[in-house]
């Protein structure tokens, strides 16, 4: 069974790929993608330390990150087809004007 170190390292290049992404991706839709992945790695993290310390506190926390995940992305996404309505592009780097 791998260890609680495991964890901490697979979690930590999920989290840095998904930083990666947001800071050198442009893509409106893959921005959201990283976002997800940042914040799945950090469940992954509450789980495990959940699961080290026989605490179920971190596995509730995760539903909750869960929710809050699926609001975002909910939000998230109308707000891109309201973009892509008006700009025909769900490139973000053109967003940098607030007036269409």
């Amino acid at each position: 069974m791998p260890g609680i170190d495991h964890y901490l390292w697979l979690s930590s290049i999920l989290f840095c790929i998904g930083v990666a992404g947001v800071l050198l991706r442009r893509n409106g839709i893959i921005l959201l993608m990283c976002i997800e992945l940042m914040l799945n790695a950090v469940n992954l993290l509450f789980t495990a330390f959940s699961t080290y310390y026989q605490d179920s506190a971190g596995q509730i926390f995760v539903f909750f990150i869960m929710v809050v995940a699926a609001a975002e992305v909910a939000v998230g996404l109308a707000i891109l087809v309201m973009i892509y309505r008006n700009t025909k592009s769900v490139d973000v780097s053109i967003m940098d004007k607030l007036k269409f």
